[in-house]
């Protein structure tokens, strides 16, 4: 993801077209000047910034300090010697000329001096004074922006006075050495402000901050330097970096990062941060324990006493563990590319911390008589310049050597090299200080010749030490090496197998049989030789580090093949003499040495001695501890003990896991081997042995070539020919095996984890009631802990008791969470406000109400239904009370209803007597609701009319107008009127009235409301509301929902992906998580992201501009998410999208392009993701610590409060501090410095998204020219990793001005040199990494995204790193599950989108456990920050071998006893591929990574230290998975060339008979297994199963048969060949490189030029191979087989062929229409036939292209070149075998015929030749005679045609099987070339092999073009193309756009005119 290219690129054309920037006015000239300064005058920014700043009120101020910002840009380079100087200086020089004289006239005093001074103090005042005493973290950075100008300002004025020749006022130099010391003091910061003045700031107070800030301040007792002038507060990292010479910014970087280390671990040791702030000594000791752990355990491993010594006297104790932390980290921060080696550092910390003991102990020098200094110490930048820059250099060295990644591995020594040299006790030779000529710092041999030719060698100069340990060497018995116990166990299975098969009956229990049983032990001898062959491949592939092995190692290795070797002597005689009757190879021993009576016992006696290492071995793999303590002790009678078994080394010791877990994965493996080997024994083995024995009968006489082992006994070609595809089939059927049994133990382990429980709305509706319960669960921390159950039932059976309604304090808690989820669903515009507000819950618990608020979507149209009830229920009271209690939720909006209506109409009347008639009517009503009468006693059925009404009031109330008053009270007179007349009969009423006139009867009530009406008069009625709190408007609102949503929201929310993220969400809140702590005692963690060039923020421009089908990304967002779009223009407020673009303001345009850029893969949308965390931060924390009144005002209000409310202020900055404290974001933009001088719109756009998220941080690296010291005209760059932060904006009253975005660099620390020297994106991350804090690390790729729901869970995740897994150790990588979004797109981006989801689903929750062997793939894993801090960082980096880098951590993680687990219970966004290029390449950059690690040292040690079992699982979960591919296409051509030869030599007719050629059951089994490979089945079953977890078993399946129909075999054939091709070519010629995939929209049309270039190699020619196998198949076996057998066996191969040639067509968008084929045919005519040659990039000409494609092999070495030589060998039998079944070639048998063919080609190829150089020759001068010649070559062709057909009747087959015998020979020919070039080229023949292979390219092209092209006739191809590629919405959208596209561009032309 990041700099592959690495960082040498000049920034160079960029600069030029940055000065021409004012004239295109396109970023305006603010931006121009402040920001886009060439590197070499970076000190002119700050007065530009200024300039910039003041122009709008005082342009003559801006003008004179650009007119010195000129004059210093003038000092600073006088010659203009750096880069882009000379253009810079004569812009701005352009720029002061123009405004002269305007702002001349502007001027408000006389003089230009004056005019400064006066502004200096308008600006002080206004500024300065304003803003004096800051509490608050925004004003703490305006007032440091303010004194930063305040200073520029004053530089200035002082030279403008110097020209003026004025003094400057007292007043003002006064002021000015106050804002200077100030300027000192207020450096920006990141997190916490360590300055004096703010300590008042929230993040300050919180005492666990302040313990360690007073702890570093403690330096009493340390001994300053004489001339140091200390400051204030001066600490003990200050001290450390004086006397070492450390830089300033690192100190400053590591000092936070130190402060925030023991603060958080100080708050978890101690809950309750109320006592005096003291720093805990437990909290000290566990840092160091982490930080330490890999030191102490090196200085063991070596036998050294580490240097950490702690002082006898208390008080001094912590502030020497505070030394010794800090002392390391500033070694850390500062050690640039030697952080990925850790015991390098190790070795460095060692002589330090020597040191510094020394110097705190008072030591004297022996030879001075002083007190000891530091050997490197003392000056600035000591330590960079002296220690880190020698070994970086050797690092970079080391790198140039690889000549970028091409040469051997051998040949140079990557970071591993260089690291385990310190795992010797030999690294002490190098000394301290470093001795300048130790063999570390040599160079290889060569090297050295070629400096130093003139002889003048010092003699002393050590060699070069060679790779250390371990070399890599291209070659496939890496394989073999790394996992030899795995593949001896299968050969001898194999063995034993076969010869249980074919003596006897063949039945498995024959074995007891004392023959068989004899046989079947010379198992033991093929072990014995396996064991040899390995212990002599350990010597050949171990022969270049022979100079760094140590003797005792060199020891081993000889005595391991001496041995090996008796072994097999022993084992071989002595089983020669246990039989009677010896069979062949035992009589052959007895006759070498006398033969003498049998005595089988010596040779079991050998056997048993044999054994007994393996016998000790099984007992120590079933007692892992005694093993673990073995191999970690350091007692030498152990060491020698294990010396034998493996060679010593610091890693991989220790590795087992406790015996539980032991248990469960033997127990996998074991069925899974005893399934595989039963299959392959009854159904591969047995029934091919009795056939076999029965070919190995029948004679053969007649062949049909000439055959060159006439007498070859009992026909051992056919026995292998049949033999050969079964066995290569038994090695790797494991994998399906395996991909079964894993399909199966993950489906039950995820349905153990409680996956899928809730997986529809459906689901989540009828559970709904206990989610509050399981929100207060899962997400709030308990207030006094309750022991967890445990066990089994627990986990079957995890229930929340229901909240009550009395507990308002867990409803609000509630309330907060879901309506913060919901709120960010609308922000991403997944639901509309409509679904918002029936999802929301009340943010205000209404008090009076004693019941549960349900969100409105569960309780829509309740209402009204239960209305109908009513009306319909003629008094029924039971049955309606029955009815209504059902449906719980029905009952709970009844109750809310009139509870809300009884205190709406009680809060509104405010009259006496209406009180009284109010309140009497209700507790009537209340009375029959308690007794249980209700129905019977009052009339329902004029309900509806009263709910009318009130429908209506609620209406008037939401309006809330004066002029509806009136209304109102006839309302209330109506209402009253249909509850006491018709709802409560008549004599209710006369009760009534008596009750409240003591009148009697009607007429008498008649009158009295005649006098004054109810509710009439004055003050009856509280109308209009006054004033409208937000908790009375969300109460009115939501009763309207209630009464008047008629339709269910069962669809709500609509949207897909809501759904998916609601029901995960809650479904995880059932799984097994650990409960959160408080948020400020939980770990704290950060996010690092690594950035390189790709998308930040979509601009308009690439949002508008349509591609060649006149698609725009715009409208292809609206296609796919329609619903998400409309929603989007809700939000904003505009109608159309027309009416968005019309509107002029700036934030809709950028409402726009982020809403386009959060559905592409950009860097805008992971940014957004990710500061998720804080949100949840600070809303988690403010649930912690929010007092019962805030919690029920909710987190709304203090969220959106003013700043005058300076309590909630508060409470909501300490919020803030607190997700300060524990979240921290870095994204690092490696080539952000570059970009932002350039002026690119991309650092606009990252500096935006700063501005945006305040607490982003970006780190990059800035390359910085400056002039060097000894030689000012030279110029060096150097390098330096910042960290920058937005500056805050500035609050000049002038808001027209566009906004400018500045940052402002935090730290700023120097590199020994370009930062990438390895792959790009670890240098990346390491660079970066010293920036992050806390305890986790995340890393996120740039292509993910996260969500508010996930971000909640995550203090639950990092509980996890708190508790042992397995019983043995804690976690030290974290694997999160991931949801992939780009599966929307296409159906290929869904096909990938479905393999990689089962893969990080079931896959790795299996590898977690039981098998105990996931390793890190790829971003969302949480690192333990500190475990990887001290052992080499969060990824490996060494060019080509690490190209995975990420599962490189993983390795180590494991090798240096960490343990990766995985938690399904979070999830993490991730876009793919969603092209089938992009695919393929991401494939091919897979694969190439799987080829390096089969070469690596880190599989080949887990290879070897890991028991068998877990062996195993570590082989078929890594590169047996490539290898087990690899073999499945092997399979292919080893049973079609096997086939050939039976076909071509008339075997096959000769033993046509027999059942072993006719109908061979066993092999059709082994190729159907090959092709359940082959179409992807393995992908299919995982993804089946959890699929079928998560969303249904019927979804899953009808998912399955989508994608049959949408060809998915089809893609995972093709992927096959792209795995196959690159692995294999890695394996053998390197090669391996990154390939940028490019993550966009594919919906453009590749051209067929560059699908050819793509796959030509990989799939086009093996496809071909394959298809001329099957023809010549075909052809010549038909007469005698059966037709069905045939097809059984060739159907999936034929699938196979046309899937290699045809596929990249078929999934090419808009491939089959007619207008692009005609295009691409031109294009493609036109690549073929351009000349290549220097610079001709290989897009544009066949022949660069060409080139290229064989680069490889020039890189190769000899073993690379002979493979490739065999393998084209393979191309010559077709010509052999051919050329006898021509027609007339039948009837002789003789070796002539092959020889006159060959005589025929070699004539082919002279004539031409001939003709090319006569062409080049001749064509000028003699160009009739030549023509001629032409002529007559032609002429005599077609004559010697027409003979050959007239004379012995040549037939048509006959012309075509000359085709395939002489093409395939050509190629072989032309490949031997290719191999041989540096011969070839000096032959003189390369001209004529580029002509050859030019043609060769031309028939394959036409091959493969013409079948489209006949497609692309017919329309209704193209139809079903685009029906299948895309999904229905946007198949529809693109042929509207077919047809728009055309207006459009008739449209555009016109425009144009």
């Amino acid at each position: 993801m990041s700099s592959r290219a690495g960082p040498s690129e000049p920034p160079g054309p960029q600069q030029r077209r940055i000065t021409r920037t004012q004239t295109a006015g396109n970023l305006g000239e603010a931006i121009f000047d402040s920001e886009v300064v060439p590197s070499s005058l970076v000190e002119i920014a700050p007065i530009l910034r200024v300039a910039n700043e003041v122009e709008k009120t005082h342009p003559r101020v801006a003008y004179l300090c650009r007119f010195y910002a000129f004059e210093k840009a003038h000092r600073l380079d006088p010659t203009s010697s750096g880069r882009g100087v000379r253009q810079f200086k004569t812009a701005l020089l352009q720029r002061l000329e123009r405004e002269n004289d305007p702002t001349l006239k502007g001027r408000i005093k006389k003089s230009d001096a004056r005019e400064m001074q006066s502004f200096y103090q308008h600006y002080y005042k206004k500024y300065i004074q304003a803003l004096q005493n800051a509490a608050d973290k925004a004003d703490r950075a305006q007032l440091t922006k303010a004194y930063q100008t305040a200073n520029v300002l004053f530089e200035v004025l002082k030279a403008v006075n110097m020209t003026q020749s004025m003094e400057v006022d007292r007043e003002i130099l006064e002021t000015q050495d106050k804002v200077a010391e100030k300027t000192e003091i207020l450096v920006p910061y990141n997190i916490l402000p360590l300055d004096p003045d703010s300590a008042n700031q929230a993040i300050m107070r919180f005492p666990e901050i302040q313990a360690p800030v007073y702890a570093l301040r403690n330096t009493r007792g340390l001994a300053w330097p004489k001339d140091y002038k200390r400051k204030k507060d001066e600490d003990i990292l200050d001290w450390l970096g004086v006397m070492f010479g450390f830089q300033k910014h690192n100190v400053a970087n590591q000092r936070e990062h130190l402060i925030l280390l023991l603060a958080n671990v100080h708050i978890r040791q101690f809950p309750k941060p109320d006592q005096q702030p003291k720093l805990d000594e437990r909290a000290l000791t566990e840092v160091m324990k982490k930080l330490f752990k890999n030191y102490k355990k090196w200085c063991k491993y070596l036998g050294r006493k580490s240097s950490l010594w702690l002082p006898t006297i208390q008080q001094e104790v912590q502030q020497r563990k505070l030394l010794y932390m800090g002392l390391y980290l500033l070694i850390w921060g500062e050690a640039a590319n030697l952080r990925f080696m850790p015991e390098c550092l190790c070795y460095i910390y060692h002589h330090m911390a020597f040191e510094l003991y020394g110097m705190l102990a008072g030591n004297v020098s022996p030879t001075t008589g002083e007190n000891v200094k530091p050997a490197y110490g003392g000056e600035e930048e000591a330590f960079l310049r002296k220690v880190v820059t020698p070994i970086y250099d050797v690092i970079a060295k080391e790198a140039e050597q690889s000549k970028k990644g091409r040469s051997k591995h051998s040949q140079w020594r990557n970071y591993d090299d260089l690291n385990e040299y310190f795992w010797s006790a030999d690294c002490f030779r190098l000394g301290w200080p470093m001795r300048a000529d130790a063999d570390f710092f040599c160079l290889p041999v060569e090297q050295l010749n070629f400096e130093k030719s003139n002889d003048k060698k010092p003699a002393n100069r050590d060699k070069w030490v060679g790779k250390v340990n371990f070399v890599e060497i291209r070659s496939f018995w890496h394989i073999f090496r790394s996992f030899d116990r795995m593949w001896r166990f299968f050969i001898l299975c194999l063995q034993a197998m076969i010869i249980v098969a074919w003596n006897g009956s063949g039945d498995p229990s024959a074995i007891f049989n004392g023959d068989v049983f004899k046989k079947v032990l010379s198992v033991f001898i093929t072990a014995a030789i396996l064991k040899l062959g390995q212990a002599i491949l350990d010597v050949i592939l171990s022969w270049k580090a022979q100079w760094s092995m140590s003797m005792h190692v060199k020891l081993r290795y000889i005595l391991k093949v001496v041995s090996a070797a008796a072994w097999v002597i022993v084992l071989s005689v002595s089983y020669a003499y246990t039989w009677e009757n010896p069979p062949g190879f035992a009589q052959t021993i007895q006759s070498w040495l006398g033969s003498n009576s049998s005595s089988p016992s010596f040779f079991i006696m050998a056997v048993v001695v044999y054994l007994s290492p393996n016998m000790l071995a099984a007992i120590l793999f079933l007692f892992p501890l005694i093993r673990r303590f073995l191999e970690r002790s350091n007692y030498r009678i152990v060491m020698l003990m294990m010396w034998w078994s493996q060679p010593r080394l610091y890693v991989g010791r220790g590795m087992h896991e406790s015996t539980f877990s032991l248990f469960k994965y033997t127990m996998f493996w074991v069925l899974l081997i005893i399934t595989k080997l039963a299959f392959s024994y009854y159904i591969e083995i047995k029934p091919l042995v009795g056939p076999t024995k029965a070919i190995m009968s029948v004679k053969i006489s007649t062949f049909q070539w000439h055959e060159f082992f006439p007498r070859a006994r009992k026909n051992l070609g056919v026995v292998v020919a049949l033999w050969a595809p079964i066995i290569l089939v038994y090695f790797m059927d494991t994998q399906i095996w395996y991909a079964i049994f894993s399909t199966l133990f993950g489906g039950i382990y995820g349905a153990f984890r409680r996956l899928g429980e809730i997986r529809t709305l459906g689901m989540l509706r009828s559970r709904f009631d206990s989610l509050p319960g399981a929100f207060n669960a899962c997400l709030i921390p308990e207030e006094k802990s309750e022991p967890r159950k445990k066990g089994l039932k627990a986990t079957l059976s995890r229930r929340f008791e229901q909240i009550s309604n009395n507990k308002g304090k867990e409803a609000a808690r509630f309330a907060q969470l879901w309506n913060q989820i919901i709120t960010s669903f609308r922000e991403e515009d997944l639901i509309s406000n409509r679904e918002m507000n029936l999802l929301l819950v009340p943010y205000w618990a209404d008090r009076e109400l004693d019941l549960i608020q349900w969100p409105p979507f569960l309780l829509a149209s309740k209402i009204p239904i239960a209305l109908d009830m009513a009306m319909d229920s003629n008094g029924k009271d039971r049955e309606l009370k029955k009815r209504i209690d059902t449906d719980n939720y029905m009952s709970s909006a009844i109750k809310e209803c009139y509870a809300s209506f009884k205190s709406i109409v009680k809060y509104l009347v405010q009259g006496d007597r209406e009180k009284q008639v109010i309140e009497y009517i209700f507790s009537e009503v209340d009375k029959h609701i308690e007794a249980d009468d209700l129905i019977s006693e009052f009339r329902l059925s004029p309900l509806p009319s009263l709910y009318g009404q009130f429908v209506e009031l609620i209406k008037y109330l939401l309006d809330n107008k004066h002029e509806d008053r009136d209304q109102i009270v006839i309302l209330f007179q109506d209402m009253l009127e249909v509850v006491t007349r018709d709802i409560m009969m008549e004599d209710h009423i006369l009760s009534l009235v008596d009750s409240i006139h003591g009148g009697s009867g009607h007429e008498g009530m008649l009158l009295l409301e005649e006098q004054h009406q109810l509710f009439a008069s004055e003050g009856a009625i509280r109308f209009p509301i006054e004033p409208v709190t937000e908790a009375w408007t969300e109460k009115i609102k939501r009763l309207f929902l209630l009464l008047t949503t008629k339709e269910s929201a069962m669809d709500v929310p609509s949207n897909l992906e809501a759904k998916r993220r609601i029901s995960f969400f809650s479904n995880s809140l059932f799984m097994d998580m650990p409960t959160p702590p408080k948020v400020r005692n939980m770990l704290s963690f950060s996010v690092l992201t690594p950035y390189y060039t790709e998308e930040v923020l979509f601009s308009l421009r690439e949002l508008d501009s349509p591609n060649e089908d006149g698609v725009s990304i715009l409208f292809y967002l609206q296609k796919i998410f329609p619903d998400e779009w409309n929603n989007f223009l809700q939000r904003v407020n505009c109608s159309s999208e027309e009416e968005l673009k019309g509107n002029e303001s700036d934030e809709l345009e950028d409402e726009l392009r982020r809403w386009a850029s959060y559905r592409g893969q950009t860097l805008t949308r992971t940014v957004r993701g990710m500061r998720y965390y804080r949100k949840a931060l600070e809303l988690q924390a403010f649930l912690d610590m929010a007092k019962d009144e805030d919690l029920m005002e909710g987190y709304k209000a203090i969220e959106n409060s003013d700043d005058n409310s300076k309590g909630e202020r508060s409470l909501w900055t300490q919020c803030q501090a607190v997700a300060d404290m524990k979240f921290s974001y870095v994204v690092s933009c490696q080539q952000y410095g570059i970009d932002k001088r350039s002026g690119a719109a991309r650092a606009q756009d990252i500096l935006r998204l700063m501005t945006r998220y305040p607490s982003l941080r970006v780190a990059y690296i800035d390359e910085v020219e400056e002039p060097s010291k000894e030689r000012p005209k030279k110029i060096n760059k150097v390098y330096y990793s910042c960290l920058v932060k937005a500056m805050p904006k500035s609050s000049s009253p002038s808001e027209t001005e566009p906004v400018q975005y500045l940052d402002q660099v935090i730290y700023k620390i120097k590199l020994p040199g370009p930062a990438i020297l390895g792959e790009g994106k670890p240098e990346n991350q390491n660079h970066a990494i010293i920036f992050t804090r806390g305890e986790g690390l995340q890393t996120i790729d740039m292509n993910q995204d996260n969500y508010m729901e996930e971000a909640l869970k995550m203090r639950n995740l990092l509980q996890e790193f708190l508790k042992k897994h397995d019983g043995v150790r804690f976690p030290s990588i974290l694997g999160l599950r991931e949801h992939i979004f780009t599966g929307s797109v296409s159906s290929l981006a869904w096909f990938m989108s479905n393999q990689e989801t089962s893969f990080v689903t079931i896959g790795q929750r299996l590898l977690a456990n039981p098998l105990k062997v996931r390793f890190h793939y790829g971003h969302p894993d949480v690192f333990d920050r500190l475990f990887h801090l001290t052992r080499g960082g969060v990824s490996k980096a060494s060019k080509v071998i690490n190209l995975s880098e990420d599962i490189f951590a993983g390795f180590n993680s494991t090798l240096r006893e960490g343990n990766v687990t995985h938690h399904e219970y979070i999830q993490v966004g991730k876009g793919r591929d969603v092209g089938l290029n992009q695919i393929s390449m991401f494939e091919a950059k897979i694969a190439n990574g799987n080829g390096e690690q089969t070469l690596s040292r880190d599989v080949y040690r887990l290879g070897h230290r890991f028991d068998f079992f877990r062996m195993l699982s570590c082989y078929f979960t890594t590169i047996g998975f490539y290898f087990s591919t690899l073999i499945t296409v092997l399979t292919v051509y080893v049973f079609l060339y096997g086939r050939l030869y039976l076909v071509l030599s008339g075997l096959e007719e000769g033993l046509s008979t027999q059942k072993a050629i006719r109908d061979n059951k066993p092999l059709q089994v082994a190729l159907a297994s090959q092709s359940f490979v082959q179409i992807g089945f393995l992908m299919a079953l995982p993804m089946l199963m959890e699929i079928g977890l998560e969303r249904g078993f019927r979804t899953a399946l009808s998912e399955f048969i989508l994608m049959q129909l949408q060809l998915a075999p089809v893609f995972f054939t093709f992927s096959l060949g792209t795995k196959t091709h690159y692995y294999g070519r890695t394996l053998l010629h390197g090669g391996a490189k990154y390939r940028p995939t490019g993550r966009g929209f594919v919906v453009f049309h590749a051209k067929f030029a560059d699908n050819y270039r793509l796959y030509s190699r990989s799939h086009f020619v093996k496809g071909i191979e394959l298809m001329i196998l099957l023809i010549v198949y075909q052809i010549f076996g038909h007469t005698y087989r059966s037709g069905i057998a045939y097809l059984l066996i060739t159907v999936s191969m034929w699938f196979m062929v046309g899937t290699w040639l045809y596929a990249p067509f078929l999934f090419n968008p808009s491939g089959f229409e007619w207008q692009k084929i005609v295009d691409d045919w031109t294009d493609w005519n036109k690549w073929i036939s351009i000349r290549g040659g220097i610079g001709v990039l290989p897009e544009k000409s066949w022949e660069s292209w060409w080139e290229e494609e064989q680069e490889h092999l020039q890189y190769s070495g000899m073993r690379g070149i002979i493979a490739e030589i065999l393998m084209s060998l393979r191309f010559f039998i077709y010509q052999y075998g051919l050329v006898y079944h021509l027609s007339f070639t039948k009837k002789t048998k003789s070796f002539l015929v092959y020889g006159v063919s060959w005589l025929v080609i070699f004539l082919i190829l002279f004539v031409m030749k001939t003709v090319s150089v006569g062409r080049r020759k001749f064509s000028a001068d003699f160009q009739l005679v030549f023509r001629l010649i032409k002529g007559l070559i032609f002429l005599t062709f077609v004559s010697i045609l027409v003979t050959l057909i007239a004379l012995p009747h040549m037939t048509i087959q006959d012309i075509v099987v000359c085709i395939l015998a002489f093409m395939p020979t050509g190629w072989g020919m032309l490949q031997i070339a290719q191999a041989l070039r540096p011969l070839v080229r000096r032959a003189g023949f390369w001209g004529s092999v580029k002509t050859l292979a030019r043609g060769y390219e031309i028939v394959m092209g036409l091959l493969l073009f013409t079948p489209v092209a006949f497609l692309a006739w017919f329309p209704f191809v193209s139809e079903f193309q685009t029906r299948m590629l895309f999904n229905q919405a946007f198949s529809r959208g693109l042929q509207i756009s077919r047809i728009l596209g055309g207006q459009r561009k008739g449209r555009s032309s016109r425009t144009k005119e």
